[in-house]
């Protein structure tokens, strides 16, 4: 998934950019409020690093290893993980999620993919009867090319987000949903200045 494959989905000029023209169509094409909208592309767009990071990029050092999932790798493990993004997954998403053990290859398969990163079979599958596709559990990559924002739509529907985007444009708001989506404020200015800026374009 990229920009350019939203914009032919939803039937602009793919020119990369998303501009006031992309995000009214975005917002027809997705049947949302212009308040919805703005939330959701706001915070899709600071999580995959306006719009280009749409697969879990797993390809760790050792030292990041140790850094980021260090209760995984005790002892020197992580030295033999290293660089190595499918043995990574396939670890620290073993036997949790829905996913089989590390052998299984399950953590590899359901890595983190689409526009708020869906992780794990049980949530690929709770997707895949939501959109009522069964085939995204046989291609996993599917929702990291074409159902990539319907998958981050799911996480809104599942977590009750909508709700919180409509208490309007404002920090409160902001604030509430970026602490749902990222479990803290990481980004919080970024996805607040894209948030007032992409109301802008449809209010």
């Amino acid at each position: 998934m990229s920009l350019k494959s939203l914009q032919e989905k939803i039937g602009v000029g793919a020119d990369g950019a998303f501009g006031p023209g992309t995000m009214k169509k975005a917002m027809e094409f997705y049947k949302l409020t212009p308040v919805r909208a703005a939330h959701f592309f706001a915070q899709t767009s600071h999580e995959t690093g306006g719009f280009k990071a749409f697969a879990e990029n797993l390809n760790y050092s050792a030292q990041g290893l140790q850094g980021i999932f260090g209760k995984y790798f005790p002892g020197n493990l992580e030295e033999s993980y290293a660089r190595n993004p499918e043995k990574i997954a396939n670890r620290v998403y073993g036997s949790r999620m829905g996913n089989g053990d590390e052998k299984s290859g399950d953590g590899f398969k359901f890595r983190g993919r689409g526009a708020l990163q869906l992780t794990g079979k049980d949530n690929y599958a709770a997707f895949a009867k939501y959109l009522n596709k069964p085939e995204i559990m046989t291609n996993p990559d599917l929702v990291a090319t074409t159902y990539s924002f319907e998958s981050a739509m799911f996480f809104f529907d599942k977590n009750k987000l909508w709700e919180i985007c409509d208490k309007g444009i404002n920090d409160a708001a902001i604030l509430a949903l970026t602490k749902r989506i990222n479990g803290g404020t990481h980004g919080l200015a970024d996805r607040s200045e894209k948030t007032k800026k992409y109301y802008e374009y449809v209010k």
